[in-house]
């Protein structure tokens, strides 16, 4: 079976959408902020090697627990962000394609859902914050996508960050998408300025 792979947040998507979500649950509950020196603390931790990624991760997902419906709060969200997902991904969908990432998948399952497409994303608790497995990112990413179907030919992939390479590695054709213009993948990795775009934010 051949599929197209895209990343979602800052490929398909315009912004990042866990950062997006936290500050439209902010303006509604603003008791979130007593979370924030917490987390920082915990990224200090991670930094200095004395905290796993999905450990510092949780704490921030623990403005989750100042959000009394989180699900309602997700569709809320959908129907006033759903317009930031990219029109050149909108223009060549696939009911094939497998979107794969690290935000969590409560948060993106909905979105996906109703575009008709596969997810692969964190597992984390919408109600805790808590992590069952690890953070979907890197070597992680492509891991899972083999564990899903080792059989997949990957036709196109798609991503902001060299952290997916991978998942690049897997593709016929590997694109890097950078403020809404779309690279060749090799071209742009190793150039200083992106050159000239396949494709651009209006296409």
């Amino acid at each position: 079976m051949s599929v197209n792979l895209y990343d979602f947040d800052k490929t398909i998507y315009s912004g990042d959408s866990t950062a997006d979500f936290f500050l439209f649950c902010l303006r509604r509950y603003p008791r979130i902020v007593l979370t924030i020196p917490q987390f920082f603390i915990s990224c200090l931790r991670y930094l200095g090697g004395g905290r796993s990624k999905e450990r510092m991760k949780e704490s921030f997902y623990r403005f989750l627990l100042y959000v009394p419906d989180v699900p309602g709060m997700v569709r809320l969200f959908w129907e006033r962000n759903e317009g930031k997902i990219q029109p050149w991904y909108l223009n060549q969908k696939k009911r094939t394609d497998i979107i794969i990432s690290a935000s969590p998948r409560f948060l993106l399952g909905p979105v996906c859902d109703r575009l008709s497409v596969t997810l692969i994303a964190s597992e984390v608790d919408a109600q805790t914050g808590r992590y069952s497995g690890k953070n979907c990112f890197g070597e992680e990413k492509a891991r899972r996508l083999l564990a899903m179907n080792a059989e997949l030919q990957v036709e196109s992939f798609y991503s902001d960050s060299k952290s997916d390479l991978p998942l690049a590695k897997l593709a016929e054709k590997a694109f890097i998408v950078r403020k809404g213009c779309i690279y060749k993948w090799e071209r742009s990795l190793a150039a200083k300025e992106p050159q000239k775009p396949l494709r651009g934010i209006n296409t």
